[in-house]
């Protein structure tokens, strides 16, 4: 069966200003429902990476890579990362796309990190979890996107290099190893 072709309609609202930023709202409709469903989570991680720019001060960007069991895939990708939100704990949005295993997996990772104290050494440890949506395109006519939870744990030093694990919950990856630097 041949798929339809998607038929996208975007709407232009007049510009909000907000203090000194000003924002622009986009409208995005579509007519299958799950083509809508994945338009729907596509806009919200763009919305995730892009409307932290005005406050680009507060964030440190990076990049990632590593290996991932069930489904066993070689993985790429990029994060953010802010200031502490409030003591130690950090917010690090990320977005992990994988290869192998006859898909292609994107991971819209939203972890939440609490840096452990240093006590006077270059690394640090460090821990949380977060709610992602992945997306699975299989090698055949089918494709998925699944809710999942991951589970984190990392070590990184003070000029942004890290070592990190997650464990997956529900429909998340079962284990990764990734390394990554930020940049500071």
């Amino acid at each position: 069966m041949a798929a339809s072709p998607v038929k996208l309609q975007f709407r232009v609202a007049a510009p909000v200003r907000l203090s000194s930023e000003e924002v622009t709202i986009v409208r995005l409709s579509m007519t299958d429902r799950s083509e809508s469903r994945l338009a729907a989570t596509v806009v919200l991680a763009l919305a995730c990476w892009l409307l932290p720019a005005p406050a680009s001060a507060q964030v440190a960007p990076g990049v990632r890579a590593g290996v991932s069991v069930d489904p066993d895939q070689f993985y790429i990708g990029g994060h953010i990362e802010t200031e502490p939100l409030v003591e130690r704990l950090v917010f690090k949005p990320n977005v992990e796309v994988g290869f192998g295993d006859d898909l292609t997996l994107a991971a819209f990772n939203f972890e939440f990190l609490w840096k452990f104290p240093r006590r006077g050494s270059q690394w640090g440890f460090y821990a949380g979890g977060g709610p992602s949506i992945n997306l699975y395109q299989f090698d055949g006519p089918r494709d998925d996107t699944e809710a999942g939870v991951n589970l984190v744990g990392g070590l990184e030093n003070t000029r942004g290099f890290f070592f990190e694990f997650k464990v997956g919950v529900e429909d998340s990856p079962d284990f990764k190893f990734g390394v990554g630097f930020t940049f500071r």
